[in-house]
């Protein structure tokens, strides 16, 4: 039984729907993905931001842009009555904006240029992920914004459910126990209660201090002293964020490559996002090996090139040729039969299969044709 086909134009032509979330394991294509549906829904009338977080920055370059920063930059679309603004997750910047935004400048300027929170900002497990989130809520909270469609290309960590996780993890850390720990002696001082506190925190602090350094230890008080106030809406907005993902308004769209490990992540990320009860548009499976299978067999062509090659007339050339295709057909054997494991796992999911390019996309061009063979969804 061949599985549903996946309707991408459906899915952008929907005025009702305004977030569209590209995710999967790295490598399989999330950012172009993103980048030619962000052009595509461009060109069929959506006013789109595209958000990609990819420390390669390709994006920008198959955009004719020189830099991608914090700032959404439009991009000029020359077909269709749309628009389109493309931006590249600054991990850091988010961060600081946050804190310009909770706090006073005198408490802002402190805690930016505290080390521990340099280096928390910079690369603290999870952070990434959890400005993405921040970053996404920023742009659909944005009043008068010149867009009603936001295209996600989630961070490209060692498993997609990061992007699900991680706010929770550094909301947990931020607002958690060791934090309330850290800041109890300031909260309590002058108390009787306080003083017993922060007693035993001058013990705790030291027993600290020989495993982190006492310098360490200053920056992380300093640090925590300075945010007692500030950070206490980690958590809410991140809650906030994800209940976003969770409404109808909201498609998830799972791309993998048809090979073993990124289908099998692809099949664990939407067993994760049913149980989360987030809305799933479909699967994308990139770079599917392209052949005429009607034209020979494998066997067929293998056996060919063998006679060719040996004969009393070889022709080395075609036989080469022959055993390309034999090749090649073998390859889309094999890819076939992950993708099938992977709908009969998952039978009602809807897909969609991408021709491997010749080339890298470089330009809008690129795009255009990734997005036509996006909108075509067909087995190939």
């Amino acid at each position: 039984m061949e599985p549903a086909s996946l309707h991408v134009d459906d899915i952008i032509d929907d005025s009702s729907i305004s977030i569209i979330v590209c995710t999967g394991a790295g490598g399989v294509g999330k950012t172009t993905t993103a980048a030619a549906l962000a052009l595509r829904a461009a060109e069929r009338g959506r006013n789109v931001c595209v958000l990609t977080i990819d420390p390669a920055r390709r994006l920008a370059q198959a955009m004719g842009l020189t830099e991608l920063d914090n700032t959404p930059r439009e991009v000029v679309v020359e077909n269709g009555s749309g628009s389109l603004h493309a931006m590249m997750l600054d991990m850091k910047r988010t961060f600081d904006e946050v804190v310009e935004a909770h706090a006073d400048p005198d408490r802002a300027a402190q805690i930016l240029e505290n080390p521990f929170y340099q280096a928390l900002s910079s690369s603290f497990a999870g952070t990434q992920e959890y400005m993405a989130m921040e970053k996404l809520g920023q742009l659909h909270a944005q009043e008068d914004a010149p867009w009603d469609l936001i295209i996600v290309d989630t961070p490209p960590s060692r498993s997609a459910l990061d992007f699900l996780d991680a706010p929770a993890r550094l909301g947990s850390f931020l607002d958690g126990r060791f934090i309330r720990i850290l800041t109890a002696p300031a909260r309590g001082a002058g108390r009787g209660l306080g003083r017993l506190a922060a007693a035993g925190f001058g013990i705790f602090t030291g027993v600290l201090g020989k495993i982190l350094g006492a310098q360490v230890l200053a920056d992380v008080g300093t640090f925590v002293a300075a945010i007692d106030t500030t950070f206490g809406g980690f958590r809410e907005r991140a809650d906030k964020t994800f209940a976003l993902l969770q409404e109808d308004n909201t498609r998830f769209l799972v791309i993998a490559a048809p090979e073993p490990d990124a289908m099998r992540e692809a099949s664990y990320f939407v067993d994760r996002l049913r149980s989360e009860n987030m809305p799933l548009g479909g699967l994308i499976v990139n770079r599917v090996q392209s052949v005429d299978r009607e034209l020979m067999s494998a066997e067929t062509a293998a056996a060919a090139a063998q006679r060719l090659a040996t004969g009393t007339d070889p022709e080395p050339l075609t036989a080469r040729l022959l055993r390309l295709h034999a090749d090649r057909l073998r390859i889309r054997e094999r890819q076939h039969h992950v993708t099938e494991s992977f709908t009969g796992a998952h039978p009602g999911v809807p897909i969609a299969q991408v021709p491997a390019l010749a080339e890298d996309v470089h330009d809008l061009d690129g795009l255009e044709q990734v997005g036509e063979l996006l909108a075509l969804g067909r087995p190939v």
